[in-house]
């Protein structure tokens, strides 16, 4: 659906920025909603979708487990 967002997990890309995230979930509220600006009486709800997504994905990242990797992203205890 959305060919143009990249992979944004590790190994793929071992440091995501929080631009990274955002403009993922950009690119996935304007796909599902059909706008690319969406006009003033629809700007909160497509902000507020925005950060919803980018909540969500940064919650994966930072959830997933990377075998090989011996560890989480977010943890970098090396036991």
């Amino acid at each position: 659906m959305c060919r143009s967002i990249k992979t944004l997990r590790p190994p793929v890309m071992p440091e995501v920025a929080d631009e990274d995230i955002r403009a993922a979930a950009l690119q996935y509220v304007r796909k599902v909603s059909g706008f690319r600006a969406p006009a003033a009486h629809n700007r909160a709800a497509f902000d507020e979708a925005v950060a919803a997504v980018a909540g969500a994905t940064k919650h994966l990242l930072d959830s997933l487990e990377i075998r090989g990797a011996g560890a989480r992203r977010g943890n970098t205890d090396a036991d």
